[in-house]
């Protein structure tokens, strides 16, 4: 409890309720949390109310304030500005604030007589500089193709210098290179062949094959054939490596397309930027979950795009932020042009869309020991299903019986995306006498859920994010009064199979959830409903097996069903009975010599 609080709240009862800017500090008068408000005394009242329900992180902050101050502003968008301005200024420690763990890139064009196109990391070196880009990657792959286009030299060999000394290299030979070892090709034809290189990463594919095409009917008119054929050759090559491109773009000319991934404590933003036809660039942070009500795209490009001028005319997002027209205000303002918040629902947009949501999940994967489909997979099924979060801890649960006999239950347990086998129970259904699926899955989430506060067991003490029950609406509504009656707020929703036993859908209530068109969150479903069903029915067998083998014991004279059961409960399988020696089946079941040697023989024929 922070004891500043009274004198907080009788602070913020005489704040303005304009739009602006509250700068919140610790005892040291260091500023922690930077925040923007459309109205002032609302906002800033939130954090210091009586019982409040902060997150962590947020009462963590308040918990530490001493003291704030505010800056008023004549409307929201003059307080967003002002707030991303701050941020950056001061890193609060409480803000969200972009990491990027990685550092900046350049293309470099060499200061020299015959200039190189490499990839650099820093500009120490003298030339002129193309970037920065934050994707190292992006920034070897540009300079790799440009070389490759225009058959430029990338051997250590220096020009002039080395004009004419040794045999020109296999890359000459193979057409990787234009052989500017031999001495032959002139500086100022090899200076305009870099320049196209240069235009070609600046420009992309479409505008240097226009222009490049203008050059050479040009040189087939002044019979110039040999510039001409070089330069037929070059646009084939801009136009095979644009081929390579329109894999991933296809047309995209310009647009900015932004994937978010939630993984365990963490959710992981890319952002694929295409310019002039071709994937330009990309850039992937990280950030802590945010402050409860708070919409995390909102905020991560409020701190992106503030202060960039090299805005595209369409943002590509997965939904449209709250503060739309305040984001699409600014980047308009910024960029000199309108520019657009897009939305896609389907066909090549949505196809970079998740692109990006890939990159970011695959970062996510990578941090956490996991793969990308499983980020994916359990973010969209939690999206599906509603859920405030992807559901880290899944139960799923399915009952088997053959009629009335041999009644149990399987429980299985995913755990970020994965089966989980060491948390599996099976139960033995105790009280339902005759077959009733719906009575014996209450049965067992009541037993279940009632171990929940049971500290000597890890798993049963874990409260599911998630459990699924292998069948329709019916199991659902049969369930969901335990749920209520155990005062808990766990979701639940079944699994439903087609005419083929394959999963067919969501059931939530009284209504299903169509689930195939959600690939990742499709064969995660498939994979638990299967996996149960499995669990479940091996489980049933065995006991149905230990029935059977306990009734032909009782053929025996002198054995009854205590004593098959007791020997069942010594031996536990067929092979350890058939292992057994007479005198060891006698003593368990606790007869003579006679009628063990009877139990032997019996169990040898089973």
């Amino acid at each position: 409890m922070n004891p500043r609080l009274p004198y907080l709240r009788e602070k913020t009862s005489k704040l303005t309720a304009s739009p602006g800017v509250y700068i919140m500090k610790n005892r040291e008068y260091a500023i922690i949390y930077i925040g923007k408000a459309k109205n002032l005394k609302k906002r800033v009242t939130s954090y210091f109310r009586e019982n409040p329900d902060h997150l962590p992180k947020v009462a963590a902050m308040v918990s530490n304030v001493y003291d704030y101050d505010f800056i008023v502003t004549d409307s929201e968008y003059e307080a967003l500005l002002l707030e991303c301005s701050l941020i950056k200024q001061h890193k609060p420690k409480y803000n969200i604030l972009l990491k990027d763990d990685k550092g900046y890139h350049y293309i470099r064009i060499s200061k020299e007589d015959y200039p190189r196109i490499t990839a650099e990391k820093n500009t120490k070196e003298a030339g002129e500089y193309l970037g920065p880009y934050t994707s190292g990657f992006i920034t070897k792959e540009a300079v790799s193709e440009a070389n490759r286009v225009f058959m430029l030299p990338t051997c250590h060999k220096k020009f002039p210098q080395d004009f004419g000394k040794g045999r020109p290299c296999l890359n000459y030979h193979i057409k990787m290179c234009m052989g500017l070892c031999r001495g032959k090709i002139s500086q100022a034809s090899y200076c305009k062949t870099i320049a196209q290189a240069i235009d070609y990463i600046k420009n992309g594919s479409t505008d240097s094959v226009e222009r490049m095409e203008k050059e050479m009917n040009d040189a087939a008119e002044r019979l110039d054939f040999e510039r001409a054929a070089v330069l037929r050759d070059r646009i084939n090559a801009v136009k095979k490596a644009s081929e390579k491109q329109k894999i991933i773009n296809s047309g995209v000319r310009s647009a900015d397309v932004i994937g978010i991934a939630e993984s365990d404590g963490g959710i992981f933003i890319s952002v694929l930027m295409y310019r002039e036809n071709r994937l330009f660039d990309k850039a992937v942070f990280e950030f802590a979950p945010p402050e409860s009500g708070e919409d995390i795209l909102s905020v991560f490009m409020f701190q992106f795009y503030h202060g960039r001028t090299d805005i595209p005319k369409a943002v590509i997002v997965d939904h449209i932020p709250e503060e739309s027209a305040l984001i699409e205000e600014l980047l308009s303002q910024q960029s000199g042009k309108s520019v657009k918040l897009w939305q896609p629902q389907r066909g090549r947009l949505m196809e970079l869309l998740r692109l990006a949501k890939n990159n970011s999940a695959e970062h996510a994967a990578l941090r956490n020991n996991r793969t990308g489909k499983e980020v994916i997979a359990l973010e969209e099924l939690g999206r599906l299903l509603g859920l405030e979060k992807p559901p880290k801890y899944i139960e799923a649960y399915d009952i088997s019986n053959l009629s009335s006999e041999s009644m149990v239950a399987g429980m299985i347990v995913f755990e970020d995306g994965r089966p989980l086998k060491k948390a599996y129970k099976r139960f033995t259904i105790k009280e339902q006498e005759y077959q009733n699926d719906y009575g014996s899955m209450q049965e067992v989430l009541r037993r279940r859920l009632l171990h929940l506060n049971d500290k000597d067991d890890e798993y049963f003490s874990r409260t599911p994010d998630l459990i699924l029950l292998d069948g329709g609406k019916g199991h659902v509504s049969a369930v969901q009064p335990v749920i209520r009656e155990l005062g808990l707020a766990i979701p639940v929703f079944g699994m439903v199979k087609d005419s083929k036993h394959r999963t067919r859908a969501i059931a939530a209530g009284g209504n299903e959830i169509q689930i195939n068109n959600l690939k990742s969150a499709f064969m995660l479903v498939t994979r638990i409903q299967d996996e149960v069903h499995r669990f479940s029915v091996s489980f049933m067998h065995s006991r149905h097996k230990k029935k059977t083998y306990k009734s032909e014991l009782t053929s025996v004279r002198g054995i009854g069903d205590k004593k098959a059961a007791k020997l069942m409960l010594e031996f536990k399988t067929i092979e350890n009975l058939k292992k057994a020696t007479a005198e060891e089946l006698a003593k368990a079941a606790g007869v003579n010599s006679e009628i063990g040697q009877e139990l032997w023989e019996l169990v040898q024929d089973m």
